[in-house]
């Protein structure tokens, strides 16, 4: 399933489409990527919508420029988006990833 993930991917950016973004919602339901790839892929998608991000993290990676949505259920999402978008949810469910993401971000701040 990697190498044909691979294969999609590579198509996509060949297109000048994001590379983490999965071909399809079926891509994801596997939980073939792991929380931060899924966070990734989630974000790319409202930022291409034009949303106006909050966090700290988001803003670090993808920027507020050009933004026009501060919520994110004014952005306007394809069919295709909104299924990705409820796969890599799922997903995220599924891998407890922003319970993961905090148990990270409090061991980072622990004292060595």
């Amino acid at each position: 399933m990697k190498t044909s993930m691979t294969l999609a991917i590579a198509a996509l950016t060949a297109l000048g489409a994001a590379a983490t973004v999965p071909a399809k919602a079926g891509d994801v339901q596997g939980d073939a990527y792991g929380c931060d790839e899924l966070w990734t892929m989630r974000n790319e998608i409202f930022k291409a919508g034009g949303y106006c991000f909050k966090s700290p993290r988001a803003i670090k990676q993808f920027g507020n420029a050009g933004c026009q949505h501060d919520d994110e259920f004014d952005v306007p999402l394809s069919g295709r988006d909104r299924e990705t978008l409820s796969a890599i949810k799922k997903s995220e469910r599924r891998q407890s990833c922003s319970r993961a993401r905090a148990a990270r971000a409090l061991s980072s701040r622990a004292p060595t």
